[in-house]
């Protein structure tokens, strides 16, 4: 049995439908991050968690305690709001410890427990300090230990990276990871960025219109997406509807022969689906699967190759190649034959929703 456990969970706004029976088991000390577009479900989701949405059907169980209809303070739970959500007029440590008053904390407990909190987040000696002194990741900090400070049960954050600039999400991101490591915080986490959810979750839940569309690891969700909504999702892929001609082959519309797994079952329409670091190229050869290349794209250490394929769009993504070598006299209009292992490619149901 999880921490927290969501079982049958739904949002209706009228004949709008937010959420749809998502049910989700969340163990203790493990980060499971909601991802998903936007409108997705997965803030209304949290929302529902911490008590400030009510459920239309299903339950929420905090360590084994219904807590469907509990107010927010009677949860057991800590949140993180995407703006951050501290009282302008309050000092930091102020900040801090209004969790705790609401609790009935004693003045001395409080001071203690605020300064912990404060040096767990790397702000010791701003607590006298109000929000407008201070950087937005150090506001962030603050948010997250006025979270803290109470020792919740459940950890719960919505967007918290969402307002600050590229190179500081990069390190804040990896602060609340350690942190939640170190402090075994069993935590849900919302976003809609896909490095995020990658580099911090123990599990991702991809959701779609309210519905869950696969629930695993970075790992199985990438390499083995249930969908094709998924393998969109997660990183980037090429996709390419035809049918099954026969082992380990696959045919696109105009008669294009691909590589695909031998197992697959002859006659089945399906996706073809391939990660662009698994496509290979080179130039023009007898063997292998006939495209044009449209453009190039530099990424320093990487580059972006784009070919049409079949009338289709595919892009492989592997190393720059050094001066000299024949990859870098290709030109756009350039013919280029493609490859790739079968088995690296993965089937997918045409209709998949």
């Amino acid at each position: 049995m999880g921490t927290l456990q969501l079982a049958g969970l739904s949002r209706r706004y009228g004949a709008n439908t937010v959420v749809d029976g998502v049910s989700l088991d969340v163990a203790e000390g493990e980060l499971v991050a909601l991802l998903g577009p936007s409108g997705c479900g997965k803030t209304t989701t949290l929302r529902m968690v911490a008590g400030f949405v009510e459920p239309s059907a299903g339950t929420v169980r905090i360590a084994g305690r219904d807590v469907t209809r509990a107010p927010p303070h009677g949860r057991d739970t800590g949140m993180v709001f995407q703006s951050y959500a501290l009282f302008p007029h309050m000092t930091v440590a102020g900040n801090v410890a209004f969790g705790l008053e609401m609790r009935g904390i004693g003045r001395a407990e409080r001071e203690a427990r605020v300064l912990e909190a404060l040096r767990l987040v790397r702000l010791d000696g701003l607590g006298e300090r109000l929000p407008r002194q201070l950087s937005g990741g150090q506001q962030q900090r603050v948010a997250l230990a006025r979270a803290l400070v109470v020792n919740p049960a459940v950890f719960l954050l919505d967007e918290p990276l969402s307002n600050l600039d590229a190179k500081l999400r990069a390190e804040v991101r990896v602060e609340i990871r350690n942190l939640q490591q170190r402090l075994g915080l069993t935590t849900l986490f919302v976003t809609h960025d896909q490095e995020e959810a990658l580099t911090m979750a123990d599990r991702l839940v991809v959701m779609e219109r309210g519905r869950v569309r696969q629930v695993g690891t970075a790992e199985e969700l990438y390499e083995r997406p249930a969908d094709l909504f998924v393998a969109n999702f997660i990183g980037r892929v090429n996709a390419l509807a035809g049918e099954v001609a026969g082992p380990g082959e696959f045919r696109v519309a105009d008669g294009t022969a691909l590589p695909c797994p031998r197992d697959a079952a002859p006659g089945m329409r399906a996706t073809l689906c391939l990660r662009p670091e698994k496509l290979r190229f080179q130039p023009w050869a007898s063997a292998g699967v006939p495209a044009v290349l449209a453009r190039t794209v530099y990424l320093g250490g990487q580059t972006e190759y784009h070919f049409t394929l079949a009338g289709a769009p595919v892009m492989a993504l592997r190393e720059t190649p050094p001066a000299g070598d024949r990859l870098r006299g290709l030109q756009p209009g350039d013919r280029v034959t493609l490859d790739w292992l079968g088995e690296d490619a993965r089937l997918l149901p045409e209709v998949a929703r």
